[in-house]
């Protein structure tokens, strides 16, 4: 078993959503930003996530992913098996050529060695493994207004606001 890239920056973006996401939902470009990766890559491999139930979407203002499971319920094998598409040993065997191959035992049970290794890792470990390095978590930046410009109150006045209460309001400074 070969570890991909993305595999690779799947786990990282889960264990930066899992350190994070106690503010609440955090944005993929939030993760593209401190990860440097860009935002469409992570677009993908959050979609694989998300159809395996590793993390869910919240839309709109204020939304981002979140984790679908605990972080001690996540392996890093859910992780890769949600991002790298890894044949059964049964089709690898059928769209391979017909050669026999001397080591065929050796691969098939060193796969099979790590994948049951990293189901023993789960993201809750990783994140604490990061916590205690020191990993700074930066509180959420405020949101910025649409506009610079502060609200301006609208200013209260005792003045007459038509001709007609200007007309009632002379009329009776003239009665008294």
């Amino acid at each position: 078993m070969r570890m991909s890239t993305k595999s690779r920056f799947a786990v990282d973006a889960m264990i930066d959503l899992a350190l994070r996401e106690r503010a609440g939902p955090v944005t993929l470009a939030a993760i593209s930003s401190r990860l440097q990766v860009s935002l469409s890559y992570l677009e993908q491999l959050f979609s694989r996530l998300k159809r395996e139930g590793l993390v869910v979407s919240t839309r709109g203002p204020g939304g981002g992913y979140t984790l679908g499971r605990e972080a001690a319920a996540i392996s890093v094998a859910d992780i890769i098996g949600a991002i790298d598409d890894v044949p059964e040993q049964d089709e690898r065997q059928s769209s391979a050529p017909r050669r026999p191959e001397m080591t065929a035992n050796l691969w098939a049970g060193l796969h099979e060695a790590m994948l049951r290794h990293m189901a023993t890792i789960s993201l809750q470990s990783l994140v604490d493994d990061q916590v205690a390095s020191g990993t700074v978590i930066e509180n959420r930046p405020p949101r910025r207004a649409i506009s610079a410009q502060p609200v301006v109150q609208p200013v209260r006045t005792s003045a007459p606001n038509s001709v007609f209460a200007l007309g009632q309001a002379i009329g009776r400074s003239f009665a008294r």
